[in-house]
């Protein structure tokens, strides 16, 4: 599966400290920050027009076969058991985040505005934390900024870290109706521009048969 580094502000390094926190090496360097909306230099040291980010957010698809995303558990924000497979029916957007991690911090307000406007009964944003502190360093947060549409989701042993063999935060995987991994991003992405929505909506609306599972809750989960 290819694995991408997207955002409307995008990191072409493994660690940055405005944007990409490495799982191994911790926050680092800036790295080189490539603009999607802008040009970026070429080869040759000449001007060459980027990919629009609805281009990039297309590579999600993957070169090949969609795979089955690994069975994953956490917790809602009442301390319930919550299986990733219980949202089967939908398009999910997995997000990885902590409230230590600068670049996840800051797209989140747009991840919550992507879950009012795409949540239902095709689209999910599960938005999950994996804070040390769990509840009570998420709980906060959500109220301090403001997050109103996301659900409070918990893993704060950071299982899904070696069970998804993310590389940083924040990563954000791309799961099918059928719970396999259509792609995912590294870096901050800014979720609720329209080139997203584009891609989420046509995405979302590919899925066969009614959807099932788990629905958006409130922040208590």
């Amino acid at each position: 599966m290819r694995t991408l580094a997207a955002t409307a502000t995008v990191c072409v390094g493994l660690a940055g400290a405005g944007l990409w926190w490495n799982a191994s090496t911790g926050p680092a360097a800036a790295p080189e920050v490539l603009r999607l909306d802008a040009p970026a230099p070429s080869a040759g040291g000449g001007a060459a027009p980027a990919a629009g980010l609805e281009r990039t957010l297309e590579r999600l698809k993957g070169a090949g076969e969609p795979k089955p995303v690994p069975p994953l558990a956490f917790a809602d924000g009442e301390g319930r058991r919550v299986d990733l497979s219980e949202f089967a029916g939908k398009l999910v957007l997995l997000n990885l985040w902590a409230t230590w991690c600068g670049p996840c911090v800051k797209e989140m307000p747009a991840l919550d505005r992507l879950q009012a406007q795409l949540g239902g009964d095709r689209f999910q944003v599960v938005a999950l934390s994996l804070d040390r502190g769990g509840k009570a360093a998420v709980e906060p947060f959500y109220q301090k900024t403001g997050l109103g549409n996301l659900a409070v989701f918990l893993d704060p042993g950071s299982a899904s870290m070696q069970a998804l063999g993310l590389r940083g935060l924040p990563t954000t995987l791309l799961v099918d109706p059928e719970g396999r991994e259509l792609g995912r991003v590294e870096g901050a992405v800014e979720w609720d521009s329209p080139e997203v929505l584009a891609f989420l909506r046509r995405q979302a609306g590919s899925g066969s048969g009614p959807a099932r599972g788990r629905g958006a809750a409130g922040t208590g989960g």
